[in-house]
This record gives structure tokens, sequence and C-alpha cells, in this order.
């Protein structure tokens, strides 16, 4: 497995030459990308100045391999009351694979949106559906995945909806973003591998304390990570695993070695 990590953990000012030293100096050899309002990978980036970033990456032993949405400004809700946001927020979505493919990377990392009070549980399934089956005929067509994550948005609550979920979907380009830390105030990672091996398609590394909430450096928290691995493995996973640990968390360097005992187990 490559060991990289996602350039949301990293601050948003920093240019694209101050992101590959750090990386590269670390220890890191892939890199997820965060798309932001401003920056040298933006929503504004011209898809000329986006092509060369791989390059640049590529020269410094670092491989891209996906996109995550992070501008403030385009709205990502498929599940909102509103038909306009939701257009708007297939239109979001359409634009990152727009970004994805002048990078040259082919997995965007998705988050369908937020419950709601205002929109029923069943309605915003019914949305979101709809949006993705529409996100997956374009990301057919231009050969990316697109990886939906469970981010404490109270939607898709268990593996098992989620797994559900993307059956209905129907479209080998959608599937799974594991990410170690998200469900672990509500259940155990290693089963929602299990029950979603068969869609799983990327992996974020995080780790979580249940007794006061809190987000802890590797090995620190309540995530097994010995029960991951022996399921990312039984699932034939060997892709890359990509570090979600906030710097203020622990360093880059301390998370990579973390990683890295981690894979070995």
């Amino acid at each position: 497995m490559k060991i990289g990590l996602t350039t949301l953990i990293l601050p948003a000012e920093w240019d694209l030459d101050t992101t590959l030293n750090a990386v590269s100096d670390a220890g890191y050899t892939a890199l997820e990308l965060a798309v932001r309002d401003e920056g040298y990978c933006s929503i504004e980036t011209a898809a000329s100045d986006l092509s060369q970033i791989a390059a640049r990456a590529e020269a410094r032993g670092i491989e891209v391999t996906g996109i995550c949405p992070a501008a403030r400004s385009l709205p990502r809700d498929l599940m909102n009351s509103d038909e306009g946001v939701r257009t708007q927020s297939v239109a979001t979505f359409f634009r990152m694979m727009d970004i994805a493919d002048a990078i040259g990377v082919g997995t965007l990392l998705v988050v369908p949106g937020r419950l709601s009070r205002e929109v029923c549980y069943d309605d915003a399934y019914r949305y979101a559906l709809d949006g993705m089956r529409e996100l997956a005929g374009r990301a057919e067509a231009m050969n990316i995945d697109l990886a939906i994550e469970y981010v404490w948005n109270d939607f898709l609550l268990s593996p098992m909806e989620f797994a559900r979920f993307c059956d209905e979907i129907g479209s080998a380009r959608v599937g799974f973003y594991f990410d170690s830390g998200n469900m672990v105030h509500t259940g155990y990672p290693e089963h929602w591998i299990r029950i979603c091996a068969e869609h799983l398609m990327a992996v974020h590394f995080k780790d979580f304390r249940r007794s006061d909430r809190t987000w802890t450096p590797l090995l620190e928290g309540d995530v097994d990570f010995i029960a991951v691995m022996n399921e990312l493995r039984r699932a034939g996973y060997d892709g890359h695993v990509i570090s979600e640990v906030d710097p203020s968390i622990a360093s880059l360097e301390a998370t990579e070695e973390a990683i890295r005992n981690i894979a070995s187990k």
C-alpha cells in the first residue's frame, strides 16, 4: 500500500511547492488534493495549470490519487429540499469531475449532503439516490470513480444501508470511501469494510476516542487497526491509504510512521 495524505489537513495558504516539499520530506508517496475556492487547486484554476500539478508531484515521487471537494462557495447538497439547490449541487460535482480529469486523477470523494430537520429521511434518501445516479452517468463516461464517504452527516448510518444505497445506484463507478475514524462513535470500522467490501474504492486513516469524543493520533484511539487491516486484506484492497490526521494532533512524520507500522501488521 502507498501511504499518502489529503491536503485538506494542510494550511490552505500553502502553495504547491510548499505542499510537495512537506509531503515528500515526511515520507509520503501519495496525495489527495482538496479543491478549494482559492489556491493552486481551486475551482478557478485553469485546466492548463491543473494539468501540471500531477507532473510536478510525480517529479517528487508523489502520486496524486484523487480530489476532495472543499470549496465553500459552491453547493454540494444533493438532499436539499430545494430542487434548484440540488441541480446546482449536481453541477458542482460535474465541475469537480472536470477538475479531476484535468489533473489526471480517477477518484473523486463525494459527500451527498447532510440530513436536515426539514427533509424527511426517506425523501433525502430519494433525492440523494437520484442525484448520485445522475453523477454516475457522467462518471462512467469520464472513467472517474465517485467514492462516497460517511462523515457524521446523519445519513447512511449503518454499513448495511450504505451497501444498499450503492447497490441501488447500480454503477461500478460509485462506491465506498472508507474512513477508519468516522464510524467509531456509532459502531466498528472493520464491520463497514466487510459489509461494503465489494464497493470499497479508497481509504482514509484517522483515529477517534469514544470516552471523550476526541480525535487522537493513530493507535491512541478506539480504532482496532489490526482488525481494519485484516478486513482490508480480506477485501483484496491494495490501493492507497490516505492520512486525514491533522498536524495539530500528530506530526506528518509521526503519522506516516504510524501508518507504515499499521500496514505491516
